[in-house]
């Protein structure tokens, strides 16, 4: 048993864990062995590596999945100095022991404090894990993602466990959910269809939503889904080309009143352009704010 120490956030909480298992390839992501420090003497907190040699996805559309998950997590928690929000770190929960570890793809752990910021995920001084995992998953990946993955996040009593599939290799819908039920074991989470997107309420506070093949999150107290990273930049770009083309119109027209301007014709016609440029960004603007706000 691994007894974890008194904390502010929650009584004392025992986790059951396995004894080391074997470590078999699973796919192209293998798990690394690391080797233990010489000398026989106790491991200390620097003494667990903070990288396990695997790239963060592995392809571009799954880096672009884990992106678009973590982001919008990170901007909706940022006030909350309660709350740490982690992507593909390493996550020990055998103390002594380098190998007893996993590597969640995306999670939210409540109760923590957000700084200092780790470089991995010492979880007896920290004082719990992970409340909600999501893995973004594939083929390659299932066995683990399916297996031990799992069984490591039961036993470490993470309260929701996702994974999504967003190539579709195993899983229809691409999106699958677990919570703890009051037994310690995972029970699956039934998404709901509301005009063709599916939705669960989430102990984010937050809806996890699936449209197609694009996973999101929607706040229903805001009534708004959150922007990803080209989301935020496709808009702040919209905004800053409808400003400068605003500014440039009222410019242009005071030096047409003044009489600063020879050629009217082309006066007008650059007005013409940057009108056009103008109802263009905030149609963009516009589409943006009106697919934020459908659910």
């Amino acid at each position: 048993m691994l007894r974890l120490p008194a904390t502010t956030h929650g009584p004392l909480k025992e986790y059951a864990m396995r004894k080391a298992e074997p470590i078999y390839p699973v796919g192209n992501r293998n798990r690394v062995i690391f080797p233990e420090p010489p000398g026989g003497r106790p491991l200390a907190p620097e003494d667990y590596p903070v990288r396990d040699g695997n790239p963060m996805a592995e392809t571009p559309i799954h880096r672009r999945a884990t992106v678009d998950a973590v982001m919008p997590l990170e901007f909706f928690f940022k006030n909350r100095t309660d709350v740490y929000v982690g992507c593909d770190m390493l996550l020990y929960y055998r103390e002594g022991d380098v190998n007893g570890n996993v590597v969640p793809d995306v999670w939210v752990a409540f109760g923590v404090p957000k700084l200092p910021e780790r470089n991995n995920w010492l979880l007896w001084l920290e004082g719990k894990g992970p409340d909600f995992v999501l893995e973004i998953t594939s083929e390659n990946t299932e066995l683990e993602d399916e297996g031990r993955k799992k069984r490591v996040y039961e036993e470490l009593g993470v309260r929701e466990y996702w994974q999504f599939d967003p190539e579709g290799d195993y899983l229809d819908p691409i999106l699958k959910g677990h919570e703890l039920g009051p037994d310690g074991k995972y029970r699956d989470l039934v998404l709901k269809e509301h005009e063709e997107v599916l939705c669960h309420q989430s102990l984010l506070g937050l809806e996890l939503c699936l449209e197609g093949d694009r996973l999101f999150y929607f706040d229903p107290v805001q009534n708004v889904r959150l922007l990803t990273c080209m989301e935020t930049a496709d808009a702040l770009r919209a905004a800053e080309e409808s400003t400068q083309a605003s500014k440039a119109e009222c410019d242009l027209r005071m030096r047409l009143l003044r009489g600063e301007i020879a050629d009217r014709r082309a006066a007008e016609k650059e007005l013409d352009r940057l009108a056009t440029v103008r109802r263009a960004a905030n149609a963009r603007i516009a589409e943006l704010e009106r697919r934020l706000r459908a659910n």
